[in-house]
This record gives structure tokens, C-alpha cells and sequence, in this order.
């Protein structure tokens, strides 16, 4: 996997030749876990909790925490520059001392870039939009995509693509939980996972719960920026273990 110093960063086109002619100087990675165990746990669990942080041991301490409070998938962003990096990374620490997490990763927004990761092991992917050319990409290595819709339009065409759940995204600003709730309405058999503005408070799991959705992306609001910083990964694992159950309770 990737070592310090190797030429493996993403952050501009001459970046992504250099991840590609490291990567094609290995043997190709597959997903850990095939596509219906992925969705499969997503039902189960109801909550994906997504970060990004470019240091190595913060994101493994992130990883564990969210574990230990209970969560199975966990969705990495691809943002900055050392995205892919931390990634890989993360990718063999989980499948040494964590075989049961099923990391994905979020925040890919083209064919190529959904290669390189699924190339490296992705279990999953994850967009902030519908792009077709991923869909047939992931369809091709049955790995799940999971794009993000803003309208029903887009939230159909994606089933037809194949994509078993639909990321509702920014759902904060797209009318909230009652936007899921009127999609439910003529499309019941629609699976949503709703993502921006979904808090971390029972208050605000149960209502999502409550309109339809299928499972929750929580970012920012479950994994906070100022307890990564503080190295306070208890009250994370606290925080997971507190949605988990509040979905749960909310489901029943």
C-alpha cells in the first residue's frame, strides 16, 4: 500500500497519473465485501457515519470509535489532497485489525476517480450527484453506488441505473424530512438515505426515520471537528451508540 513520499496524491490531473502508475505497479484490489452484504448492512444499521481528515492515526481513531459505538459502514470523503492516500491506508488497517468495517468512499464525482478507488478496495461509492458513467462503472465490479439526487427525476433515473439506495443530498435545503416523505408517497419501494442537515439528536433521527428513510448520512454533526481535534473519541463512540439506538427505537 502507500508509504510517505510515494507519488500518490490526488489533487489535480498530473496527481491522478501518478496514483494510477502506482497503482497498475501493484496487483489490483476487490472489495472486501460483495454488494448485497454492503446494502444489506446499511439497512441493518440505518446510520453511515462520514468524515475526512488527512492524518492517518486520527482517522483510524475515528474508525474505531465509530466501531466500537456500533456503526458497520463507514463512508471516507474524497476531499484534499491526500484523500486517496489516507484511504489505502485506512483500507489495510481495517482489513488487519478491523475485518468488519465496511469503509467506502464519498465525495466522487467522475468515472475515473470511481476506478481508482474501487481499484483500491472501495466497498462502496458514494456522490454528492448522479453521474451515469459511475453507475456503470460500479455495475461492471458490482460494488454499490450510492449518487446523490435533488429531485424525483433524478431519484428514478438512478434506480434505473441499478442504485439500490439513493442519496438525498443537501436534504437540509431540499425541504427535509417532508421531502422524503412525498417521494415515499407514489414511490414507496424508493430507498433513501438522507445526507446534510440530518442532526445528531433524537429528535431529528426520529423524524427522518418517521418520513421513510432507509438509513442516515451523518457527517459533521456525529463527528465533530472539535473532538477529533481534542482526541475526545469516547464521546464519538457515544454519539454513534446514541443514533444507532435512536434509529432503531425510531424504526420499531
Amino acid at each position: 500500500m502507500y508509504r510517505e513520499g510515494s507519488a500518490a496524491e490526488t489533487g489535480g490531473a498530473k496527481d491522478k497519473i501518478q496514483v494510477w502508475k502506482y497503482i497498475l505497479k501493484k496487483e489490483i484490489a476487490v472489495a472486501s465485501f460483495r454488494r448485497l452484504h454492503v446494502l444489506n448492512a446499511m439497512y441493518d444499521t440505518g446510520v453511515v457515519p462520514l468524515f475526512y481528515n488527512s492524518d492517518v492515526s486520527k482517522s483510524k481513531e475515528v474508525i474505531k470509535a465509530c466501531y466500537a459505538g456500533g456503526a458497520k459502514v463507514i463512508e471516507f470523503y474524497n476531499r484534499g489532497d491526500r484523500a486517496w492516500s489516507v484511504f489505502t491506508s485506512l483500507l489495510s488497517f481495517v482489513e488487519q485489525e478491523m475485518p468488519g468495517v465496511i469503509l467506502g468512499i464519498g465525495s466522487v464525482i467522475d468515472a475515473s476517480m470511481a476506478m481508482m478507488y474501487i481499484s483500491s478496495g472501495a466497498n462502496f461509492v458514494v456522490s454528492p450527484v448522479l453521474v451515469p458513467e459511475i453507475a456503470r462503472v460500479c455495475n461492471r465490479h458490482k460494488v454499490a453506488y450510492l449518487p446523490g439526487c435533488g429531485t424525483v427525476s433524478e431519484i428514478f433515473q438512478a434506480e434505473e441505473l441499478g442504485c439500490e439506495i439513493v442519496k438525498v443530498f443537501p436534504a437540509n435545503c431540499l425541504g427535509g424530512a417532508d421531502f422524503i416523505k412525498a417521494i415515499k408517497g407514489p414511490m414507496p419501494w424508493t430507498s433513501i438515505m438522507p445526507t446534510g442537515g440530518v442532526r445528531a439528536t433524537r429528535e431529528s433521527v426520529t423524524e427522518w426515520v418517521k418520513a421513510g428513510a432507509a438509513c442516515l448520512g451523518m457527517g459533521g454533526d456525529l463527528i465533530r471537528q472539535d473532538l477529533v481535534t481534542a482526541g475526545d473519541y469516547k464521546t464519538i463512540r457515544k454519539n454513534v451508540e446514541n443514533v444507532l439506538a435512536w434509529f432503531q427505537e425510531a424504526s420499531g
